[in-house]
């Protein structure tokens, strides 16, 4: 005997032998089974026992039948069990060799035990004949039912259970019956002799004769509820960490939440948020009755008639309703309808109560949802087919899935709330209306992402002098409120750049000046921010016809011929805006009168379904069954290549059809250097205005004429040229010469003889000023048509 074991031994034979081979340990059993003694045998080979070959020990078990050598000499076969232990702190390892001896075999009382194996054991187990019908059930199995034996017997288990449970095992253990084969079924139910539902492991085996027939099934059910339920709670969690907040939309998020709860949890849940108040945080302190507004709900029932609110309505709370209880408690409140703890809400609510009664529902779970440490909302969880009411487990779980969700809810409003105030943003930094200009036709689109940010995407179309047109469409990287502060920023810095008629090339190295000064004053301790952009510029002139561009990162354009046909201009490839150092080359094409110009972010363009490429050949083809009208064509593209769901990032789109002035809406003279030539010309251009019906301007423009030709000869270099351009609203006059000064506008005093001849033009003119040509200089002077009549 030993304080592990406080029971007689000497049914047991063991015998210890060390990894050497000798013997180590030596019972009394073992001394019955060979009659040798402990002294006899301890430290001698444990081979000096064995009467014939020695045994090959292998793994840490070993069984098998040996011939051992009695002490009186005579052979004794016996079968052996040994388990070997490894050595431990350096020690020696040793097996162990046990077999029952006779005092262990069966004996009179083993049906005693036979007969406790069944009814006594902790396993609910019953037997069904081969009619499936009751033959015995142990007293484990007779607790589970809550019946007697006696009055079940001969019952089929779907009359025991009646339930779509027992049914559903009946077909189980029929088909064992049949096919001879066990079969393992777990189920979830409430049977008549639990209070609550339970998980069940039903495992089911064949009864047999001695022929082999199949006689019966025996049916032994394992109660694992804990376990189960345990890991439905894990199951739950993982799902709401899956599931919830798979979108930045908070009313989406909300029917996440119920759709998890639902039937896992509850049988009905509704989500009630409160509207944030000025300052864009729901309240703190809770007043009732309560405004909250109906997110979502979820049913098992299809069209969750249990629901009162709609979605999207809000409904005031009382004091007594669970919505306004754990919102002002701060936690989860527990309510059911027995208890009388919704009384009151019922009560105030008809409506309410009779569904409530019509319906079952006995129990209510009011969860308060709750982020950062501000209260959003409240959901409650209801049930009524689960006849079970809610536990302190249901309750801890019910607030470890609410405050994921909460937080996705949270980070789904402040979301919205960001991106409303950048669209605002951005929408009052982008052009409300495109200018009308007699260079081209020009419609636009801009499109935020529908689940990203909103960006800082932009265009523009800006009126050039001489009739010329400016076109840019831009891409700040990133997005948010700071993208589309930069988009106003770059937007504005290039109507500057553009109004002193900088080329292509030369504006966007001047933009992308400012972008690296923008990513020094985004960094901070001595590392940059990550401020950058695309962009693509280009400058259309209806004189010549021909339109420079150049491009900084940005996707080139596609352009539309008269003809149908359409391609994309190919423009040396800029670095993007932010990089600085590097330089920008533009390309100049020539465009047929009528040509549209299609000018697009890369968000257009971007798809699972398909690659940049197959975007173009999208592009291209939609292009070129546009209409007359280019708004049609914006529209047609946008549906062509968007997916259903929105655009991923955000898309800008500027459609330009170009116009061509005619030759004859264009004069130009070559002015000779002298002073006395300037009356001729004046004349000239007076008898040019006649011709074209503008005699009503010839006054104005023979004095602005005057003033910037004189000022051309006496501070300009040679060859000078005077041009005439006119539409119907506007005349142009310009001057150029091959001198760099730019001429500045002064305020001449009383005695001076000179100095106010561009202060003269600058009265007489609707605006006025200088460009920069590779050749020199062109003063340039609008005047109004519309004015004159």
């Amino acid at each position: 005997m030993s304080p592990e074991y406080p029971f007689d031994e000497a049914a047991t034979a063991r015998a210890v032998v060390d990894d050497s081979g000798a013997l180590v340990g030596w019972n009394e059993g073992a001394r019955t089974l060979l009659g040798w003694s402990p002294a006899e045998v301890v430290g001698r080979p444990a081979a000096d026992l064995l009467a014939d070959g020695e045994p090959v020990l292998a793994g840490p078990r070993w069984d098998g039948t040996v011939t051992l050598r009695h002490r009186d000499g005579r052979p004794v076969k016996v079968w052996l069990l040994a388990h070997h232990s490894p050595a431990e702190d350096g020690g020696v390892g040793h097996w162990l060799f046990v077999t029952p001896l006779a005092a262990g075999a069966p004996g009179a009382s083993d049906g005693l035990f036979a007969e406790a194996g069944l009814t006594q054991s902790p396993c609910a187990v019953a037997v069904y004949d081969e009619r499936l019908r009751l033959r015995r059930i142990n007293d484990a199995m007779r607790a589970v039912i809550g019946l007697p034996e006696e009055r079940i017997r001969g019952l089929r288990l779907a009359e025991i259970g009646g339930g779509p449970h027992s049914t559903e095992l009946e077909q189980h253990m029929l088909r064992v019956l049949t096919t001879g084969r066990p079969q393992d079924v777990q189920t979830y139910a409430r049977t008549g002799g639990e209070p609550r539902a339970h998980a069940w492991l039903a495992r089911m085996a064949p009864v047999s004769d001695v022929g082999g027939r199949v006689r019966g099934v025996c049916l032994a059910a394992h109660d694992f509820t804990e376990n189960y339920l345990a890991r439905e709670r894990l199951l739950l969690v993982n799902e709401a960490s899956v599931r919830i907040g798979s979108t930045l939309d908070v009313t989406r998020t909300a029917q996440e939440l119920a759709e998890v709860c639902v039937p896992a949890l509850a049988d009905f849940v509704s989500v009630d948020l409160l509207d944030p108040q000025d300052g864009g945080e729901p309240q703190g302190r809770f007043v009732p009755p309560l405004t909250l507004r109906r997110a979502a709900h979820h049913s098992v029932n299809p069209g969750s008639p249990e629901a009162v609110t709609k979605s999207g309505e809000s409904q005031e709370y009382p004091t007594g309703s669970p919505q306004a209880d754990s919102l002002i408690a701060g936690h989860t409140v527990i309510g059911t309808v027995r208890g009388g703890a919704l009384d009151a809400w019922l009560a105030w609510d008809p409506l309410r109560g009779a569904r409530v009664r019509e319906l079952g529902i006995h129990s209510t779970m009011s969860v308060p949802i709750q982020a950062r440490g501000t209260t959003l909302g409240v959901a409650v969880l209801t049930r009524f087919r689960r006849p079970d009411p809610f536990t302190p487990d249901d309750v801890l779980l019910a607030e470890e899935v609410t405050a994921r969700a909460a937080v996705c809810i949270d980070n789904a409003r402040r979301f919205s709330r960001e991106r409303e105030t950048a669209l605002a943003l951005q929408r009052s930094l982008l052009p409300r209306t495109l200018p009308r200009t007699a260079a081209v036709d020009a419609a636009s689109r801009y499109l935020p992402a529908a689940r990203a940010g909103v960006g800082g995407d932009w265009f523009d179309v800006i009126p050039l002098s001489g009739m010329r047109v400016a076109m840019v469409v831009g891409d700040i990287v990133g997005h948010g409120i700071q993208a589309s502060a930069t988009m106003g920023r770059l937007r504005t810095a290039v109507r500057t750049l553009a109004d002193i008629d900088l080329a292509p090339e030369e504006l966007l190295t001047h933009l992308d000046d400012l972008v690296v000064r923008l990513s020094e004053e985004a960094g901070g301790e001595g590392s940059p921010g990550e401020v950058g952009a695309s962009c693509l510029y280009a400058v259309y002139d209806p004189v010549s016809r021909r339109c420079t561009m150049a491009r900084a990162g940005h996707p080139g354009p596609v352009v539309l011929r008269p003809d149908g046909t359409t391609r994309r201009i190919e423009l040396p490839a800029g670095p993007a805006l932010g990089l600085g150092g590097l330089p920008f080359e533009a390309a100049e094409v020539e465009l047929a009168e009528g040509s549209v110009l299609a000018f697009y972010t890369d968000g257009l363009l971007e798809s699972r379904e398909r690659d940049a490429e197959g975007g173009h050949r999208l592009l291209g083809v939609t292009l070129a069954a546009h209409t007359d009208s280019l708004d049609e064509t914006c529209d047609r593209i946008l549906h062509a290549l968007l997916p259903p769901g929105g655009a991923p990032d955000d898309v800008a789109l500027l459609l330009a059809r170009t116009r061509g002035l005619p030759s004859a809406q264009v004069a130009t003279w070559d002015i000779p250097a002298d002073p006395a030539l300037v009356a001729p010309i004046r004349r000239q251009v007076v008898e040019q205005l006649s011709r074209w019906e503008l005699s009503e301007a010839s006054f104005t423009t023979e004095l602005v004429v005057s003033e910037l030709v004189t000022n051309a000869i006496r501070y300009g270099s040679h060859p000078i040229r005077l041009r005439l351009i006119h539409d119907a609203t506007t005349l142009i006059c310009e001057v150029s010469d091959t001198s760099h000064t730019a001429p500045h506008l002064r305020r001449a005093k009383t005695w001076d003889e000179g100095g106010r001849g561009l202060l003269l033009v600058a009265q007489l003119t609707q605006r006025w000023g200088s460009r920069h040509t590779p050749e020199g200089k062109t003063i340039w002077a609008e005047l109004s048509l519309l004015d004159t009549e």
